[in-house]
């Protein structure tokens, strides 16, 4: 079976044109560097004073964010980020609140290794604490207090709850007396009406 090769030529020139495609995607504060032949790219943007994540090609394969003042991350930063194998995002100046779950859930399902080296900064109570030890409770603000209105719909519930049980327990002590007074009506007429039904029989017996 024949196999059609493609010259050197042709390779290079579609090697080229899938550079070009891609460069315009390259953030211009980072350096990305092609991969073999159509395999992604290494984007790095190592030590460059990003305060946040750049717009990064959909086929990067290697990001490497160190040395940057990055304090969060967006939800949905590097979910297009299907071809990624490596990534570092160490030395930033993590702020580990309730908006770091996102970076934390990501890089638990892409590299452990890069979380356990997430240093948190601030807030002070997580200062220098890693972020993979974090839970959400620890997160600041993850554990919000109930609002106002959400305190006042539950002390207007259990009011209800409360009169609704005292109505269930008068109820019930209503019914009880109400069945007790029903039996003694009934006790009191049987006892009138069995010298009323003996006097009769007697009665009967005598003209007999």
């Amino acid at each position: 079976m024949n196999t059609t090769k493609i010259p050197t030529a042709a390779r290079c020139v579609i090697l080229m044109l899938f550079c070009t495609a891609q460069a315009g995607v390259c953030p211009p504060s980072c350096i990305c560097t092609p991969v073999g032949e159509m395999k992604g790219w290494v984007v790095d943007c190592n030590s460059r004073g990003l305060k946040e994540v750049p717009v990064l090609p959909v086929s990067t394969s290697k990001l490497y964010l160190q040395n940057n003042s990055l304090t969060t991350v967006n939800t949905g930063t590097f979910d297009s980020l299907s071809r990624l194998e490596e990534v570092n995002v160490s030395d930033n100046p993590w702020n580990c609140d309730c908006r770091i779950l996102y970076l934390k859930f990501w890089l638990e399902d892409v590299s452990e290794s890069s979380l356990a080296s997430v240093i948190c900064a601030t807030p002070a109570s997580n200062k220098m604490k890693p972020l993979s030890q974090l839970s959400g409770n620890e997160l600041d603000s993850c554990r919000m207090p109930l609002p106002i209105k959400c305190l006042d719909f539950f002390w207007r519930d259990l009011a209800l709850i409360s009169f609704a049980v005292v109505v269930f327990i008068l109820t019930s002590c209503a019914m009880k007396f109400s069945k007790r007074l029903v039996y003694q009506a009934i006790r009191r007429q049987y006892y009138f009406a069995v010298p009323l039904l003996q006097k009769q029989n007697l009665e009967n017996h005598v003209s007999r």
